[in-house]
């Protein structure tokens, strides 16, 4: 899963920064992410306890944070006028004491007001070279001018940052009204700014979604803000953070936001795991499962273990950022099962493959209650449906067929064909496809609750 939708502290991240950020007492919710996170984006904010009215910067593809963010504040523009103040929030950041936060937060809101670009630095604890740092004139933990930002460095100069007292690493975490930044971005890079205002101005706006034409949206410039912005502007304020914070940026780092056993160990089951730890120290598992699984290690130590039902992955925690060379050799390979993560989110519910082999694949859907698949059909393939949990209404052809557990329909070739959840609880089903190819964008929608026509 994308990191934002990992689980952490019994809540994903994503939910822990809308918290974040409805803490500060904020009234409007803007979430700026890929279209195909929409509805699993949806289904986070709605298990909170108290939901905001969130609205949707939804983009066809990824561009970087200088077009996010002079989208959002084109948007907050459009809302709520220049004067807004906008607190900008990865949505993939660990910071357990939010009453500190709050407190910097509302810090920077008062210098945003002032037109000043407020970043959040945050002091480092080790001489790190995987985040970028920020210079301020004065060691100490006051609000200051930011002298300059400064790119990964080695572990030398990392070192010499460190011992001077007077950098900070950069969290990624900004506030400024919409105005500010867009004056900003108009003065240090206007290419970013125009095409940003041409992709708004192309913009499809529904209810509380805004989607955007794809060639438009993608003319738009790859640069972070930092690059774009906060590298060449003058009046960069920089809010220390008293708070705790990590990025969660490689497994060890997902270790650690974990409670650990006697033997310094994390182990992050899923439903029905069991492990068995013999002679092992300092080792992380996490493990997804479609079943059962029993999970064991021998006199192993420093490891990160990762089981998913089409992966694994053993790494010494020493070198762990080097899965990134892993993944980029799949890519090299034209490998894409790593693509979809092992429970694929649909605004009605999940599906998850089971068994693919040539000629068929066995999926197990669940569908929440009143929720409903798009009318459909497929060119090149058929489908059996089994249910076995719930109760399902399927429409075959013009006919609709109450379906209960232990009970199948089947859906023969073109033909078109829906399925709904009828029941109080949620519906579980088994689905058999038979055809010379199974691919997902062999499906044609007829008609749509969800607006994918």
């Amino acid at each position: 899963m994308p990191k934002p939708f990992m689980q952490l502290g019994g809540s994903t991240l994503l939910q822990q920064a809308i918290e974040r950020g409805l803490s500060c007492g904020t009234d409007d919710t803007l979430i700026v992410t890929n279209a195909d996170y929409q509805f699993l984006t949806r289904g986070v904010i709605s298990e909170l306890s108290d939901p905001p009215k969130a609205r949707y910067l939804l983009e066809p593809k990824g561009r970087n944070t200088a077009p996010a963010i002079a989208l959002a504040a084109l948007a907050c523009v459009h809302q709520h006028g220049p004067d807004v103040v906008m607190l900008v929030l990865p949505a993939d950041h660990l910071i357990p004491d939010t009453e500190s936060f709050v407190a910097c937060a509302l810090e920077a809101a008062r210098w945003a007001m002032q037109g000043e670009l407020v970043v959040f630095g945050i002091s480092p604890s080790a001489p790190e070279t995987g985040f970028g740092y920020i210079e301020v004139e004065q060691p100490g933990r006051e609000t200051q001018k930011a002298r300059r930002f400064v790119e990964k460095p080695d572990m030398a100069t990392a070192q010499q940052y460190l011992a001077s007292g007077r950098y900070y690493w950069n969290s990624g975490m900004f506030c400024f009204t919409a105005g500010t930044i867009l004056q900003a971005l108009g003065q240090h890079a206007p290419q970013v700014l125009e095409a940003a205002e041409k992709a708004w101005s192309s913009a499809t706006h529904k209810g509380d979604v805004t989607t955007f034409e794809a060639h438009a949206f993608g003319l738009q410039p790859d640069i972070s803000i930092d690059y774009a912005v906060m590298e060449r502007a003058s009046n960069v304020t920089l809010v220390p953070a008293r708070f705790g914070w990590s990025d969660v940026g490689s497994w060890p780092a997902v270790a650690q936001a974990h409670p650990a056993d006697a033997s310094g160990n994390t182990l992050v089951p899923a439903d029905d795991a069991e492990f068995v730890t013999v002679d092992t120290h300092n080792t992380h598992v996490q493990i997804e499962s479609h079943g059962p699984k029993v999970v064991a290690t021998v006199g192993v130590r420093d490891l990160v273990i990762v089981d998913t039902p089409d992966a694994l992955l053993v790494a010494h925690k020493s070198v762990a950022q080097k899965v990134k060379i892993v993944v980029d050799t799949l890519k090299e390979r034209g490998h894409d099962s790593t693509q979809l993560p092992a429970a694929v989110h649909r605004p009605w519910g999940t599906y998850a493959t089971l068994k693919e082999e040539g000629g068929y694949k066995v999926k197990r859907i669940t569908v929440r209650p009143g929720q409903s698949i798009s009318l459909q059909y497929h060119h090149q393939r058929a489908e059996q449906w089994v249910v076995v949990q719930g109760i399902a209404m399927v429409q075959i052809g013009d006919q609709e067929h109450r379906t209960l557990p232990g009970q199948y329909r089947y859906i023969p070739l073109k033909e078109k064909h829906r399925l709904t959840n009828v029941g109080e609880g949620e519906l579980v089903l088994i689905e058999v496809q038979c055809g010379g190819y199974l691919g997902e964008d062999d499906i044609v929608r007829l008609a749509d609750t969800y607006g994918r026509v």
